[in-house]
């Protein structure tokens, strides 16, 4: 059974991170150490003990959809209704409307350990978070007075509608059309796929933020406008009154995350209302809708991050729990009775040991990115421009490594518990099949790779991204100066490493500048994960030297004498592989 790491999560924020830095500077407010250890270990409580308990029933028992209604596992809307009432939905939005306003930091942490808990449960209300935040800062003033409490409350949720049967990653090719009323409303017709909660009965309004052309939009991605559309209107006085023309036609059939119900909507078929057309409200401008679209999306991208990183914890933890208690051969050195357990086994522990770096190094980028986002909002001209900057660089990493680090992490979890791994019983499989879907929704890893080589590192005339690795620099002298014996070669293989970051680096940055795109993207997916590789092995060694040595430090030398070393491998593959990916063609 899980239990929130609450301890490891509050010093990877604190030390690695920077909120410890920052609340101590005043840039979080009127913030206090006190507060944030009551949150997180209040957040953590509520993970291990309320939503852990009912994820394999969710797992086993699905989402289930009859004449057009949705039904989640028993006990899923009891727990939606407590988590509500504990105030989690409203952790980090707009004091204005009833949110808390705290930092992303610990909005992120807490996310951690609900998807530890159950990533099929936490996974509909993160995307309630993203509404209220494109809400917040495109819509009408009259559209959040409607809406937003209600959000922010988690009284209702809400839900992104991008993908269509022919448009996944190319949003080119939407065809939902919005037709205007005449009355400041639109009439919306279309079909979207795989809408993550767009039917269930945790609240009784769900608020469909959907992407959609206007009749005379300019063709590709500038002519898509954003609407919200409810599926039952709010009357003047709040309540709720006639249902619009949205239904759920049906749910996915999944590899994993089963009691997530992934919806096919229909929106004006005139199943609902007296004409057919789903009624809406434009957000923000006509033809700019992707634009607001993309507020919702970088949250959400972070957030799927965590995903990965709560996914590999649980992974962990189960892997742990299962190597300590199974006992098979003997071990060198084992002077118990009977079998060792496999623990003791040096492929066993080599396997826990990667298992917990990554972890870590997944967990320290993804932190880091949300501390880069409270910066930014904390900060001003100059400061504020370089956090978001930072922010900007971090979130396809922590996107993409944490999501791959998600998937490996359970995969070796399996592998940990040998034959029955592959049991259902045991649990090792289900976090698999979880973890699976987190690399493909919200963006394919790819699609990140080509956003970080592509947008990200020309940030600040392609400065930052060097910036960043100084700082890392500075992370390894402090380790060398630090003297710690159980440091080993540490501080040499993370140096060498982040030599093969920045090397890369500017070698992509020249392939752009002469004109060379398919030789810079040939190498997009190895340069994302030599990155996450670097600059992780610079924050297991900030923690080490944070921590004064010990399992930390010890963390940090296995990492690095054992694995950084692939980053030469990815800048070969970087700097060498373009010719061979074309010539791949005729294979």
């Amino acid at each position: 059974m899980y239990r929130a790491p609450v301890e490891e999560i509050a010093f990877t924020l604190n030390h690695v991170a920077g909120m410890k830095t920052a609340l101590e500077g005043g840039r979080l407010g009127d913030l206090s150490e006190d507060l944030v250890d009551a949150i997180l270990n209040e957040a953590g409580r509520f993970a291990t003990e309320e939503v852990a308990p009912l994820y394999r029933i969710g797992d086993e028992h699905g989402a289930v959809l009859k004449d057009g209604e949705v039904t989640t596992p028993p006990g899923w809307k009891e727990l939606y209704k407590s988590w509500c009432e504990g105030g989690w939905n409203s952790i980090a939005a707009p004091v204005d409307f009833g949110g808390q306003g705290l930092p992303n930091m610990l909005h992120v942490a807490a996310l951690e350990m609900w998807n530890s808990g159950a990533m099929a449960f936490a996974i509909g209300p993160t995307l309630t978070m993203g509404a209220i935040e494109a809400l917040d800062k495109h819509a009408s003033d009259n559209l959040k007075a409607t809406y937003l409490e209600k959000l922010v409350s988690g009284e209702w949720m809400g839900t992104m509608n991008l993908t269509e049967p022919q448009a996944g990653s190319d949003l080119n090719a939407l065809r939902a059309r919005a037709e205007p009323v005449g009355d400041g409303s639109y009439r919306i017709f279309g079909q979207k796929i795989f809408i993550t909660y767009g039917e269930h009965d945790f609240t009784d309004n769900i608020v469909h933020l959907v992407l959609a052309r206007l009749p005379d939009a300019p063709a590709g991605t500038r002519g898509i406008s954003l609407f919200l559309v409810p599926k039952f209107f709010v009357n003047d006085d709040g309540s709720l009154g006639e249902r619009n023309d949205v239904v759920c036609a049906s749910i996915e059939h999944k590899l994993g995350i089963h009691a997530s119900p992934t919806c096919t909507m229909i929106y004006g078929d005139g199943t609902h209302g007296a004409k057919p057309g789903a009624i809406g409200w434009l957000i923000g401008e006509e033809n700019r809708g992707l634009a607001c679209m993309f507020t919702m999306m970088n949250n959400a991208r972070l957030a799927v991050g965590m995903q990965g990183v709560a996914v590999a914890e649980a992974a962990y933890q189960r892997a742990l729990a299962y190597a300590q208690d199974r006992r098979q051969g003997r071990a060198e050195g084992d002077t118990s009775e009977g079998m060792s357990p496999i623990v003791m086994h040096p492929d066993v522990k080599r396997t826990l040991v990667t298992m917990k770096a990554l972890t870590r190094i997944a967990r320290a980028i993804s932190y880091s990115c949300a501390h880069a986002i409270d910066m930014a909002h904390a900060g001003e001209g100059d400061d504020a421009r370089h956090w978001n900057e930072r922010a900007n660089l971090l979130t396809p990493i922590a996107k993409a490594f944490s999501t791959d680090v998600g998937v490996d992490v359970a995969s070796m979890g399996v592998q940990v518990h040998g034959g029955m791994g592959y049991i259902e019983e045991t649990g090792a499989a289900s976090l698999l099949r979880d973890a699976r879907i987190a690399p493909i929704y919200e963006g394919t890893n790819g699609i990140q790779a080509i956003d970080l080589v592509m947008r990200k590192l020309p940030l600040a005339g392609g400065e930052h991204v060097h910036g960043y690795i100084a700082e890392l620099r500075e992370d390894v002298e402090a380790l060398r100066k630090s003297n710690l014996p159980e440091l080993g070669r540490s501080a040499d293989r993370i140096s060498a490493a982040l030599d093969d970051f920045e090397g890369a680096t500017r070698f992509i940055q020249e392939q752009q500048k002469a004109g060379e795109t398919q030789t810079a993207l040939a190498g997009a997916t190895p340069y994302l994960r030599l990155f996450a590789l670097a600059a992780g092995g610079a924050y297991l060694a900030r923690a080490a030297v944070a921590a004064g040595g010990g399992e930390r430090a010890s963390t940090c030398r296995f990492f690095a004498e054992n694995m950084i070393s692939e980053t030469a491998a990815l800048k070969s593959a970087v700097v060498d592989g373009a010719a061979s990916l074309a010539a791949a063609d005729a294979a």
